[in-house]
């Protein structure tokens, strides 16, 4: 029974992949710093839960001891500023990995997947690319024996992501939407083929072709932030379908408006940061036609395929508990 440890396990795209991984027998190991987190976890019968302070590496040795493969998840999209990045990406995309490739390389573990970036780039023009670079290079250093393959994906899509359903949350709420980066180039990819590539890499039957390989994930189809924007108020129904319009905003008001949203209550809607990175095309550089055959993702999923069912789904529940509140209920 394959025996695996996956960081940010309980996250959107880790909790697909734990599921896939707990339906092929294998025990996976989810550490979490908030247990509660990770609950919906705990019904899948081969998932253990942790609850962990920190990431030292004492601590991170323990987790991997005996284990066959180690998976990274752990990312964010907003941090502090500095050069060449902040404290928070350095500590998130730079030193986890760099503390994970050594303990697989000390307690004996053979296999390490990361989860990287299209566009990561050590010299790239934000301070999230230049830290997804650093910290590939650091699990690609040459721990003797570890046996390393990382998944640069586009923007993720699915149900729960924070990239159409905010879209579509925004088109509810305003009268347009102003929007920065709005010509830049996307290739959508969904969570669940993002998942499945990355398991196929650890207990598919083509797993050892995937061995130090660094795979770009893409959806079908290439769109402009701003038609995925048109797209998800219309795919939840606002304005009976037609959505609200995109206003494309010249760099230094999409500037300016990214500054304000990084103040946003509950956290950053959009940072300056984010639209430094928007400067890289987050398209794969092959073809767009499918996945590497040994990842067992035949045809992609498309946004129009699937987006749809929960998009509407939330705009209804949106209208709902509107009128329960002008009702006074």
């Amino acid at each position: 029974m394959p025996n695996f440890v996956v960081f940010g396990g309980s996250g959107f795209i880790g909790s697909q992949l734990v599921a896939r991984l707990a339906a092929t027998g294998s025990r996976v190991l989810v550490p979490t710093r908030r247990r509660e987190r990770a609950r919906h976890l705990l019904p899948l019968p081969t998932v253990d839960l942790v609850q962990i302070d920190t990431f030292d590496s004492a601590t991170l040795q323990r987790l991997v001891q005996g284990r066959d493969a180690v998976v990274n998840l752990v990312g964010i999209l907003h941090g502090r500023r500095g050069r060449p990045y902040g404290a928070d990406f350095a500590r998130a995309h730079v030193r986890l990995p760099q503390k994970l490739a050594e303990a697989c390389a000390a307690c004996g573990v053979p296999r390490l997947v990361h989860l990287s970036a299209l566009g990561a780039d050590s010299h790239g023009p934000s301070m999230y690319l230049r830290s997804k670079g650093d910290g590939e290079a650091a699990v690609r250093a040459d721990e003797p024996g570890l046996q390393w393959t990382i998944f640069r994906p586009s923007v993720v899509f699915g149900e729960g992501d924070r990239f159409l359903n905010l879209f579509a949350s925004l088109q509810r709420r305003l009268p347009l939407l102003p929007l920065g980066g709005a010509s830049q180039r996307f290739a959508p990819v969904h969570v669940g083929d993002v998942a499945q590539a990355i398991a196929a890499s650890l207990v598919g039957a083509r797993r050892r072709e995937t061995i130090g390989r660094i795979y770009e994930l893409g959806g079908p189809k290439v769109y402009t932030l701003g038609e995925l924007a048109r797209l998800a108020g219309a795919m939840a129904g606002v304005r009976g379908g037609r959505g609200r319009p995109v206003i494309g905003l010249p760099h230094v008001a999409a500037v300016a408006l990214a500054w304000l949203m990084e103040w946003a209550p509950g956290g950053p809607l959009m940072s300056r940061d984010n639209l430094d990175s928007m400067r890289v095309p987050s398209v794969p550089s092959g073809t767009l036609a499918g996945f590497a055959p040994e990842l067992g993702v035949a045809r992609p999923a498309s946004i129009e395929a699937l987006a749809p069912v929960w998009l509407r789904r939330l705009g209804q529940q949106a209208e709902y508990d509107s009128w329960r509140t002008h009702a006074g209920r």
